[in-house]
C-alpha cells in the first residue's frame, strides 16, 4: 500500500470524522454520538461544553496531524508506511481528550457542579 493511501485512510479518515462532529454536533445527551464520559453526560450544560471543546480541538489537531503526515509521506514514504500515521492518530485523540478534560476541570468539579468564582 502506498504511503499516501495509508495516510489518507488513517489520518484523513480522522479528519473527515472530526469535520462531521464539528458541523453536526450532538444536540442532546445520547449514548451513541459525541464526547461521552460519565461527567460529560451528567447534564446538558456540561454536555454542550464538552462537545464544543472536543469538536474544536479534534478538527484543529486532526487537521494538523493530517497535513504533517501527508508532508512526511511526501518526504519519506517508507517511514509513513510504518506505525507513524497511527501514532499521529492516537496522539491527536489524546490531545483532544486532554484539552476537553482540562476545560471541564476549569469550570466544573468532579460531580458536575459549577465551580464558584473566588
Amino acid at each position: 500500500m502506498s504511503a499516501y493511501i495509508y495516510v489518507l485512510s488513517v489520518n484523513g479518515l480522522l479528519f473527515f470524522v472530526s469535520l462531521i462532529f464539528y458541523y453536526f454536533p450532538p444536540k442532546k445527551i445520547n449514548h451513541l454520538y459525541g464526547y461521552r464520559t460519565h461527567r460529560s453526560m451528567s447534564n446538558k450544560e456540561i454536555w454542550d461544553l464538552a462537545n464544543n471543546v472536543f469538536n474544536n480541538a479534534l478538527v484543529k489537531y486532526s487537521g494538523i496531524s493530517f497535513l504533517v503526515a501527508f508532508l512526511l509521506a511526501y518526504l519519506n514514504p517508507e517511514l509513513m508506511q510504518s506505525w507513524f500515521p497511527m501514532a499521529f492518530l492516537f496522539f491527536t485523540l489524546l490531545v483532544a481528550i486532554i484539552t476537553t478534560e482540562k476545560a471541564l476541570n476549569e469550570k466544573y468539579d468532579k460531580e458536575g457542579n459549577k465551580k464558584s468564582k473566588k
